[in-house]
This record gives structure tokens, sequence and C-alpha cells, in this order.
């Protein structure tokens, strides 16, 4: 096949990019308003262009003359505003309406396949049907489909909306790539190769030995487990080793709870272990960036496996 080009509007660290790489695409040029991902995008992709700032104050035409032609654009718009981790907060708007620059690039570069990835919840928006009616206003067929990063061999339950645009063809449905989910026991160290405090130890929050409490009852003393904080899963703030790992956010959201001989010990699942939670490889580069800067590129990234199974369905179209 003749090389697919691709751009990756809101590249983060390059999750999409490195997926749609594996799936057949060259990655031409990444776009973020973070320099802390556009650093770890370089290194990820260092043949490819970064373009720092909002979508908003670029120009495409200019952008068309130094790029090229594209054939694919790639796009993760900002989804906090549109997802349940807001909670009750407000829900600014200019961050939602980002989505519409896919479009306006897209009027501009003409390229054949447009994927766009975002939280289920953005069809809620407002904008949603007039942003999806402006593609097919400028000749996109349109596949919208909920892929689980689970079933494409990814240790972790991450449901995701995705946009699959061609101009020749309508897209084809992605095929699942496995009904066997790993468990999050596929990641996670147990070798002692991270340090592990006590659980019951001084100044450690009530609500943390609560969801311990819960779990051991459940699991035994035996067994270990994790603590999931930050959720609104209603499952009672903690999980099995042996299930899929429900969604990493941008915050810091796991904790391991294993026994041993003085009673339980923890600790928060490590930038390695939440790598490999999104099938990235550890090849994948997050830059020199604090630990939480690090969670936050992650949280904020898409599984390379699910762009890859994507990117590939779309040119094979």
């Amino acid at each position: 096949m003749p090389t697919i080009r691709a751009i990756d509007l809101f590249c983060g660290a390059g999750g999409s990019s490195w997926g749609a790489r594996l799936g057949g695409a060259q990655i031409v040029a990444g776009f973020d308003a973070s320099l802390e991902a556009g650093a770890a995008f370089q290194s990820n992709f260092p043949n490819a262009k970064f373009f720092h700032g909002r979508l908003e104050s670029l120009d495409p035409y200019k952008l068309k003359k130094s790029l090229g032609e594209i054939d694919l654009i790639i796009a993760s718009p900002e989804c906090t505003n549109h997802s349940l981790a807001k909670g009750s907060a407000r829900k600014s708007e200019s961050s939602r309406a980002t989505a519409l620059q896919v479009a306006r690039f897209a009027e501009v570069l003409a390229p054949r396949w447009i994927a766009i990835e975002n939280v289920g919840r953005m069809r809620r928006w407002s904008k949603y049907a007039s942003f999806v009616s402006r593609l097919k206003c400028l000749g996109y067929n349109i596949s919208e489909q909920l892929l689980n990063a689970a079933d494409f061999g990814v240790p972790q339950r991450r449901r995701r909306l995705f946009l699959l645009c061609d101009l020749e063809k309508e897209p084809k449905r992605v095929s699942a790539a496995t009904t066997a989910h790993r468990h999050a026991s596929a990641i996670i160290d147990m070798n002692g190769t991270y340090a592990l405090s006590p659980l019951r130890k001084k100044k450690r929050a009530k609500a943390t030995l609560q969801r311990a409490r819960k779990a051991i009852a459940a699991v035994g003393y035996k067994k270990p487990f994790l603590l999931v904080y930050y959720g609104s899963d209603r499952a009672g703030g903690w999980q099995r080793v042996t299930a899929t790992l429900r969604t990493i956010t941008t915050l810091d959201r796991f904790a391991l709870v294993k026994p041993s001989k003085g009673g339980h010990v923890m600790r928060m699942l490590q930038v390695p272990e939440l790598k490999a939670a999104m099938g990235m490889p550890q090849a994948f580069s997050l830059g020199d960036g604090s630990r939480r800067q690090q969670i936050h590129m992650i949280g904020n990234a898409v599984c390379p496996p699910v762009m890859r199974a994507v990117v590939r369905t779309l040119i094979k179209t």
C-alpha cells in the first residue's frame, strides 16, 4: 500500500499515534497545548513535527503548505468536560468545542480518513449532532462505534467512542481482537521491585481502611487486591486482581494491597505498570516529567492496540 500520511490533533504523548503507526500510518505531525506532552511525543516520533498551542490559533492553509498532503487525521478532543470524571462541576463549553477544530482542519486538509476518539458521553453534548452533521457535509461517511480496550488485548476496561470517517466508502465495523479479557494481575509487579508500606499505619485515611476491610471480607486474608480511588462505579472502592483493571484516569487511582507476615502492606501502582495496562510498550516515552505528569499523560492517552485496530479497519475498507 502507498504511505498513509497522518497527523494527530490533541496528540498528548502519542498513544493514538503509536497505534496508528502500528496500523500502517506514517505520523507526520502532532499538535497539543502541553509542552510536557509535546516533549514525550517528540521522543516517540523524532521524525514528526510538533506544533505547540491551541488549534484555534493555527492556520490550516499554512499547515497544508508546510506538511503536504495528509491522508488521515486522528484526533482525541478534550474529554474531561464530557466525562463523569468531571462530576457535578460546571462543564466548560469552550473546552468541549475543541472538537469543532477537527472539522475545520478536515475542511482544508481534506484527508480521506478521520478517526476521532472521546468518551461515550460526548454524544450528550448539545453540539454533537451538528458536529457530526458538519463532517457529513464535508462528504464523510461516518461509522459511530463504542469500543472497549479489553476487547483488544488491553488488561483494562476502557470504553470509548470512536467516529470512523471515510470520504469514499462507508467504514466497516471494527472487530474485537479477543473475547478473553486479560486480568489486572498481568501487569502488576509482585516481585518486590517497588516498596510497600503497612496498610494500617498512622495517618492512613479512614476511607482507605474502610475500602480495605470490604475487600478482605470478600477475598479473605491471604489474597491480594486493588484499592480503587476516585471512582463512581459504586463497586465498593476495590477490585480483584483477577479481574480486568478498571479505567485508568489522569489521577493516581489504584493501590495494590497484599498480605505479608506482619499484616497487609500496600503501594500505588507505578508508571511502568500503568503503561502496560494501557497496552503501551515499555519503549513508549513519557518524557522527563514528574510522576504526576506522567500519570496524567497516561490517563489522557488512547490505548495503542485500539487505535491500531481502528486505523487498520479504516485504511483496508
